[in-house]
């Protein structure tokens, strides 16, 4: 009897045992299985995944979890059945990826760089079967970012969990963490006592009208390099003033985060080996104020870039402590630079206290007047100026075009009108006025299309980062002049080089190929315009999920993308939605927008707001 009970209690223990084993099983099929096709391509970095939390965030800045069911991934009725569509989340440690500038990348492929010359700042992207296909999670915490304008001087502290700027720049007036929220004085390095007295100082120092830097309409566009976290062009703005406010993702990584955290222009980049990619003659002004740039260095190669970039009679404000030559070595360094810029037929327009401000020329006269075998040389005839996309710089002045110096400038009218006017280099591309102007018009009725399509969901202050992926002539960004926006125009790289006419219009933008990751953070955008995006990729044999999980990283939650396509490229997207957790808005077709051609459907979006498990439980 004791053995029969026994052998019956081992029995059942063994079935319980054999019962838990396989609930084990299933339960690991089901959590892991449905990673397994996004995992194969983690091939650098963590392979740990995140679920995604049971709830959704609302859209409102107090927004308080709410309780959802938890959504499962991308099972969806395809033309053959049911489809599985779905990515994993990325580990948390990857909230904040940048595929394109990514050092852990750099480290494991052991690229063979040149620190000094800035390689390992530069784009190094990985090949396909080496990207993270995975969506990027935001950092526990994160809420809808504060309104522009308030969010020039204040930001969440939890969507950018990094105070160490703060510590460190502290003397600066940089930026000031306080409670929740991480306050910005408008301090840099050069202007402590705020960027507006700084920016009122060089308009007064060049003898603006009532100090204003703007000059009557005449300096609309500004390069800032070096820049902080932005500050000096945040402050621009209140004078009609947009600058593209340039930093590497170096020792204080978080500047350009930061930057369009607040709600200003910015691009990740830097002054390494590559042209920056903007075309020749793009800005009226540039500044550099402590920017930790070797200016000498290869033949002034950086200094020649910037030339490359400014327009004719464009300015170069530089406030260091070379410009007032402090001690012996500042004093070489003042020598030599004012000995390069000399040959460079810079001029000094103006030169108080810390910073001294350079004047290039109007046109050819001067280059031709320089001695024979003047260092930099000009550069040669066949060197196409606007080609900037992984194309090396070199140590040569760009002369102007014939254009240029016979009207002894740009010939571009003051901002605003520039904005409407047909700008001369439109000739290059063999198009007319009357095209111009007619381009204007149609994006404007679907600006206004698209407005319509939206106001159910937006209000006045909604967006403030907006990115049109196609740019062409800019019209899209000319039609939202009125907006409290602004745009940042890609030009794919192998299209129309169409960018020079954007920055003719007083607009920004720069050049990208979208089969690539953006040079940006992740959720730094609130609005997308994919204009025949999507198709072109698919032309070039390019992943279309890596486009949308693309779009999915720079765009910020509760955001939203306007996709104009071909109805089959819709059809893609819509597979798409459960397993991105975008939810749709609102579609039309040709019959309902007159300005839509016959085979574009217009498509909109918005990103849900969603935490993974772990983040929640940080969270609460």
């Amino acid at each position: 009897m004791m053995r029969g009970r026994s052998d019956g209690a081992q029995k059942k223990r063994l079935w319980t045992f054999v019962g838990i084993g396989a609930v084990l099983v299933v339960f690991l099929y089901m959590y892991f299985g449905s990673k397994s096709g996004g995992e194969s391509a983690l091939e650098y970095g963590s392979r740990s995944l995140r679920k995604l939390g049971s709830s959704y965030l609302g859209g409102d800045d107090n927004s308080d979890l709410s309780s959802r069911q938890e959504e499962k991934f991308g099972l969806e009725d395809g033309d053959g059945g049911i489809v599985s569509k779905s990515f994993p989340v990325c580990d948390d440690r990857h909230s904040e990826l940048i595929p394109c500038l990514d050092r852990h990348l750099i480290y494991q492929m052991r690229l063979k760089l040149d620190l000094s010359l800035m390689e390992h700042y530069e784009r190094h992207c990985p090949l396909p079967e080496r990207r993270y296909n995975c969506l990027i999670p935001p950092p526990p915490g994160y809420k809808v970012p504060i309104k522009w304008p308030r969010s020039r001087d204040e930001v969440w502290k939890l969507n950018i969990p990094h105070t160490h700027l703060a510590n460190e720049k502290s003397d600066q007036n940089w930026m000031v963490v306080k409670g929740e929220k991480i306050v910005f004085p408008g301090g840099g390095t050069h202007f402590h006592y705020g960027a507006d007295k700084y920016i009122a100082l060089i308009a007064n120092m060049l003898n603006f009208t009532n100090n204003n830097l703007n000059d009557e309409g005449r300096i609309r566009t500004v390069f800032d390099v070096g820049c902080g976290v932005a500050s000096f062009g945040g402050y621009l703005l209140s004078s009609d003033i947009i600058a593209m406010s340039l930093a590497p993702n170096d020792v204080h990584q978080n500047q350009i985060q930061f930057a369009l955290e607040r709600g200003i222009p910015a691009y990740l980049g830097v002054l390494g080996t590559k042209r920056l990619p903007y075309p020749s003659r793009s800005f009226e002004f540039s500044h550099c104020s402590r920017c930790r740039i070797d200016w000498l260095q290869r033949d002034g190669i950086l200094l020649l870039e910037l030339d490359r970039v400014l327009r004719p009679g464009g300015y170069f404000a530089y406030s260091s402590p070379e410009a007032y030559a402090q001690d012996e070595e500042d004093l070489r360094i003042w020598r030599e630079m004012s000995t390069l810029v000399e040959r460079m037929c810079w001029r000094i327009a103006a030169k108080k206290n810390q910073t001294v401000i350079w004047q290039k020329p109007l046109n050819n006269d001067c280059y031709m007047e320089r001695p024979p075998g003047t260092q930099p040389p000009l550069c040669r005839s066949d060197n196409d100026p606007d080609a900037v996309w992984g194309v090396n710089m070199e140590a040569c002045i760009t002369p102007y075009s014939e254009h240029d110096h016979k009207v002894s400038g740009s010939g571009l009218a003051p901002w605003p009108a520039r904005l409407s006017s047909p700008p001369p280099r439109l000739a290059d591309f063999g198009y007319s006025n009357e095209m111009f102007e007619k381009d204007t018009e149609t994006w404007r009725e679907r600006v206004d299309h698209y407005w319509s399509l939206l106001s159910s969901k937006i209000s006045s202050d909604t967006l403030r980062n907006i990115m049109d992926m196609k740019a062409n002539l800019g019209s899209f960004a000319a039609a939202l002049k009125d907006k409290n926006v602004w745009v940042m125009n890609v030009v794919p790289k192998d299209g129309p080089n169409t960018l020079k006419i954007v920055y003719d219009r007083g607009l920004i933008g720069t050049t990208h190929d979208w089969c690539e990751a953006f040079s940006t953070y992740p959720r730094t955008y609130d609005l997308l315009h994919a204009w025949t995006v999507i198709s072109d990729a698919e032309k070039k044999g390019c992943s279309g999920e890596d486009l949308l999980l693309e779009i999915d990283r720079i765009l910020r939650p509760t955001g939203f993308v306007i996709i104009r396509d071909k109805q089959h490229i819709i059809e893609f997207v819509k597979k798409h939605l459960s397993a991105l957790h975008w939810e749709a808005v609102a579609s039309t077709d040709s019959t309902s927008d007159p300005e839509q051609d016959n085979d574009e459907v217009v498509f909109v979006v918005q990103k849900k707001l969603w935490l993974t498990s772990g983040s929640i439980r940080d969270t609460e």
